[in-house]
C-alpha cells in the first residue's frame, strides 16, 4: 500500500485538464483504466485477459453491449471460511489472512474467473484510537461475527448546527473527533486553530505540555507504527490481482451529505426530529457538507487515477423517508455533489442500499454513460424502464440467495435478471450486497448463468 500511494500521489492530470470537457475528461479516466501501460503482467495471457475484462467493463458503463454480461461474484470472505479462518483474522492477523486468499486464487482464479485480493482492517489502530463508531470481531463482537457494526448516536447535538455551519473544520477537530476517538479527548483543551492573525500564539499548543495532550502523543505514534505493518502488509499485494489480468477501476469514497449528517452526526432518532424542528439548519448545513464533499474528493490524491465516485446510500431508500422529504432533503445536496464530480470526470457509483423503486423517476437526469446503480432490493425491471438508456445497473442478487440457495435456484434468478436488464447492454450481474459464506457452488452457478444465457450476438 506505501508503494501504491507514491504512485497515487505521483499521478499527474493533463495540463490542459482545466479547458477539457467534461466528456473528455470521463474519457481520459477510462482510457487510463483500457491502457495496460506501466502494468506488469504475469504472462501474455493474463494482459490479453485484462484488455478483454477491461474493454467488456467500459462498454458496460457506456451502456453498449460488449461481448457479454461482466458479473462480478459474491465470494466475500469464503476465502477466510474456507481457511477455517474467523472474521477476526481480518482485523488481527494478516498473513494468516492473505494465505488463505492466495491459497483461494491458485485453486479457484481460472475455474470463477476471478481474483480475491486480501484486504486488511487493522483492529488494532480502531482499538488505539479508541475509535467509539464501531464494533468489530474481537472487540465489542464475538471473533466469529460476520463483520464490523455501526454504533449510532448523537455525536453531534440538536443545538451544534451553527457551530457546524459557521467553521466546519474547528467543530470537526475540537468537538467531533474527542466524541468519536477516546485518543482525541486532549483536542477539546485546544483554542480553535482557524484563527487568521499576524501573530502566532504558542500558547495554543499548550494543551500538548498536559499529561492527556503528551498521552494522545505517545498513542498516535504507535498508530503510525501499526499503520506501517499494516501498510507493509498490503503493499505485498497491491497490484496482483491486476498482474494476473483483473482490472481495478480507481474509486473515491463518499458519502451523500444527508447521510453524513443522519450517519455520522445527528444519528437517525436526531436527523428525523430536525426535519421538523429545525429545517432550515438542516438544508443550511448540508449544503456545507456538499461543498467539503466536493472539494475533499477533487483535492484527494487519488483523484488523479480515480476513475469513480462510490457512495453507500442509507436514509434515501424506500420508506425511510417521505417522497417530499427525500426531494426536499436528500436528493438537491446528493445531486450537488455529482453534478460537480461528473464535471471532473469521475462516473457516480451509487450503491442503494434497501429498495429504490420509488425514488427512480426522481433520480434520473444525469448524462448517459456518467452514473451507474448498485441496487440492493430494487424492482430491476422498472430500474432497467427508467433508468437503463442512460445509466448502467448492476445489483439484486440477493445474499440469501447466494448462501442458502441452490445452485439451480441462483442460476434461475440470474437468467431472468439477465433477461430483463440485459437487451441493449449496461448491466452487470452481482450480488445486492455483500455475502458472507457464500457457496462456492452458487458463485458458479452465477458464472454458468452469464456463460449461457449472457453473449451478445453481433452482428
Amino acid at each position: 500500500m506505501v508503494r501504491n500511494r507514491m504512485d497515487i500521489a505521483a499521478a499527474r492530470l493533463p495540463e490542459n485538464w482545466a479547458q477539457m470537457t467534461p466528456a473528455q475528461k470521463r474519457q481520459y479516466k477510462l482510457d487510463g483504466y483500457l491502457s495496460t501501460e506501466g502494468k506488469n503482467f504475469v504472462s501474455p495471457e493474463a494482459e490479453k485477459a485484462y484488455k478483454l475484462r477491461a474493454k467488456r467493463m467500459v462498454d458496460v458503463l457506456n451502456i453498449e453491449e460488449p461481448d457479454t454480461v461482466p458479473v462480478n461474484l459474491p465470494v466475500g470472505n469464503l476465502p477466510l471460511t474456507m481457511a477455517g479462518l474467523k472474521p477476526y483474522a481480518s482485523f488481527y492477523e494478516y498473513e494468516k489472512v492473505a494465505e488463505a486468499y492466495m491459497k483461494f486464487n491458485e485453486k479457484y482464479e481460472e475455474e470463477l474467473e476471478y481474483f480475491a485480493a486480501p484486504a486488511f482492517t487493522s483492529g488494532r489502530i480502531m482499538e488505539l484510537l479508541d475509535y467509539k463508531l464501531y464494533s468489530w470481531p474481537g472487540y465489542g463482537l464475538p471473533e466469529d461475527a460476520s463483520g464490523h457494526q455501526y454504533i449510532e448516536g448523537e455525536y453531534m447535538m440538536a443545538d451544534e448546527y451553527d457551530a457546524l455551519i459557521h467553521d466546519p473544520t474547528d467543530f470537526w477537530l475540537r468537538t467531533y473527533l474527542p466524541r468519536v476517538f477516546g485518543t482525541f479527548e486532549a483536542f477539546r483543551m485546544f483554542q480553535p486553530f482557524t484563527i487568521i492573525t499576524e501573530i502566532v500564539h504558542f500558547g495554543q499548543l499548550a494543551p500538548l505540555g498536559t499529561p492527556a495532550g503528551q498521552g494522545m502523543l505517545k498513542r498516535l505514534l504507535e498508530v503510525g507504527e501499526e499503520f506501517q505493518t499494516n501498510a507493509q502488509m498490503t503493499a505485498k499485494y497491491a497490484g496482483m490481482g491486476v498482474s494476473h489480468g483483473f482490472p481495478v477501476m480507481g474509486s473515491i469514497f463518499c458519502k451523500a451529505p444527508f447521510d453524513t449528517l443522519g450517519d455520522t452526526l445527528r444519528g437517525t432518532k436526531g436527523i428525523i426530529k430536525d426535519m421538523f424542528t429545525q429545517p432550515d439548519k438542516v438544508l443550511k448545513a448540508l449544503d456545507v457538507i456538499a461543498d467539503i464533499t466536493i472539494d475533499a474528493t477533487l483535492r484527494s490524491p487519488a483523484f488523479p487515477r480515480a476513475v469513480m465516485a462510490g457512495y453507500p446510500l442509507h436514509k434515501g431508500a424506500d420508506g425511510w423517508m417521505s417522497q417530499k422529504q427525500f426531494d426536499t432533503f436528500y436528493w438537491p445536496p446528493m445531486k450537488k455533489v455529482m453534478d460537480a464530480l461528473i464535471k471532473e470526470g469521475l462516473i457516480q457509483r451509487l450503491f442503494a442500499e434497501g429498495g429504490y423503486s420509488t425514488r427512480l423517476e426522481a433520480v434520473k437526469g444525469f448524462p448517459k454513460g456518467t452514473v451507474t446503480w448498485h441496487f440492493d432490493q430494487t424492482d430491476m425491471a422498472k430500474a432497467k424502464k427508467v433508468l437503463g438508456k442512460q445509466c448502467c445497473i448492476q445489483g439484486n442478487v440477493p445474499s440469501a440467495l447466494v448462501i442458502t440457495g441452490t445452485p439451480k435456484e441462483v442460476k434461475e434468478y440470474c437468467r431472468k435478471l439477465i433477461e430483463v436488464c440485459g437487451q441493449g447492454g449496461g448491466f452487470l450481474l452481482c450480488a445486492g450486497a455483500v455475502a458472507s459464506n457464500a457457496k462456492l457452488d452458487n458463485l458458479r452457478a452465477m458464472l454458468e448463468a452469464v456463460k449461457e444465457y449472457g453473449v451478445y450476438k453481433k452482428g
